[in-house]
């Protein structure tokens, strides 16, 4: 499945290399808050490090408008991946000028240099060649370790691998490794399970994975649109009506495959303390919204899951950020840990829900992506990853 090269495959001892990281975590007052995503780089950064290269690392953060705002600096996690490797971290105040140039030329074999934010340029996400190449003349060698940024062509995830030999790291390697096979070859049962807020965000995944998966499970807000398309009015749910009639063409599609929600919990407002019911699928009253599937499809939907062999998980099954409005997320977040199936579980949203489940470490691999995974899922072939060496 996998057909790249790695950092196993060549030899960095005495090189420098220019590894593109996803450090795009959230910070808060100066200080880094969940850290998931600087931890998984760790194995590329420590094998570099083990084997005798220099490492650079380039990452972006946040979406800064223009140029470079303190706020989006990545000092502080430079400053945090200090605590975390034994290695000397050191900081430039740019991305390719003066100071990373002149960091980049006196770094050692051993020791990390981290650049600052590469959205300040806004080059990175035009994939400016200048920027690329310029990104690339630090270094003898790329690697991209950023799967969460792989389904973008910018300078520093496809521009930078036109100018220097480039392979993946370790965590851009698991990813494509999990979430290849469970598209092109899973073992059977295939289970997809499907939440979050559009449907417009997952047709060609949904399409792709009706031809694969056995069932394909259908929450959250996305559930809505389905039902509006079947006749039911919706109240003041979320609706995405531009998409009601591609919603109509996948239900005919999909037949028994595609599996909806049988009941729904509905709310006045969307807070704690919110007018409560719970109902089955049908019209919705004026003023009240969905915000979860019942407890009849919770049941039905472990079912399905307790016979899988694999499955695969993206979205929220309702409003999980707010109690009590998380029960039906955190339902299947037990069942699919209890399943004993390959699991794979992608997206922000469905991450952020499995960690607080405290049901992290059963499940199989946790993607750090997720519109990349969104991708991969749709069987599309990633920018950041095709620009990468050939085995």
């Amino acid at each position: 499945m996998f057909n790249k090269k790695t950092i196993e495959d060549i030899d960095v001892q005495g090189k420098k290399v220019l590894v593109r990281v996803d450090f795009n975590v959230p910070i808060k007052d100066g200080k880094v808050g969940d850290d998931t995503r600087i931890r998984a780089a760790l194995p590329t950064i420590q094998y570099l490090l083990d084997h005798g290269a220099a490492v650079i690392l380039a990452s972006h953060l946040g979406r800064p408008k223009n140029g470079p705002e303190a706020k989006f600096s990545l000092r502080p996690v430079a400053e945090y991946l200090g605590t975390l490797i034994k290695a000397p971290v050191k900081f430039a105040e740019d991305t390719i000028g003066s100071s990373a140039v002149q960091a980049a030329a006196t770094l050692k074999p051993g020791e990390v240099l981290v650049l600052e934010n590469t959205r300040f340029y806004p080059g990175e996400e035009k994939n400016n060649e200048e920027l690329a190449r310029a990104m690339a003349s630090l270094a003898d060698l790329y690697v991209n370790d950023a799967f969460g940024t792989a389904h973008r062509a910018h300078a520093s995830t496809e521009g930078v691998a036109r100018f220097l030999p480039g392979v993946a790291g370790f965590l851009m390697e698991k990813e494509i490794r999990y979430l290849g096979q469970a598209v092109a070859s899973p073992e059977k049962p295939f289970v997809a399970i499907l939440g979050g807020a559009k449907i417009s965000d997952k047709i060609g995944v949904i399409r792709n994975l009706l031809a694969k998966a056995d069932t394909i499970l259908i929450g959250g807000g996305m559930a809505n649109t389905f039902f509006k398309a079947q006749g039911h009015e919706m109240g003041d749910s979320l609706v995405e009506d531009t998409a009601l009639d591609t919603a109509k063409e996948l239900l005919e599609q999909g037949g028994k495959k595609l599996m909806l929600p049988v009941d729904m919990v509905i709310a006045d407002k969307i807070e704690e303390g919110a007018q409560v019911k719970t109902v089955p699928v049908g019209p919705v009253p004026a003023g009240w919204k969905v915000v979860d599937i019942g407890p009849e499809s919770r049941a039905a939907f472990a079912k399905v899951i307790a016979d899988a062999k694999t499955v695969v998980w993206n979205g929220p099954m309702g409003v999980f950020e707010v109690p009590p409005f998380d029960e039906g997320t955190y339902a299947l977040a037990r069942a699919v840990a209890d399943s004993g199936a390959t699991s794979i579980v992608g997206g922000g949203d469905s991450v952020a829900a499995i960690q607080k489940s405290g049901l992290a470490d059963k499940i199989t691999h946790i993607s750090t992506g997720g519109g990349a995974s969104l991708e991969m899922l749709e069987g599309l072939e990633l920018p950041g990853v095709a620009a990468l060496q050939d085995k």
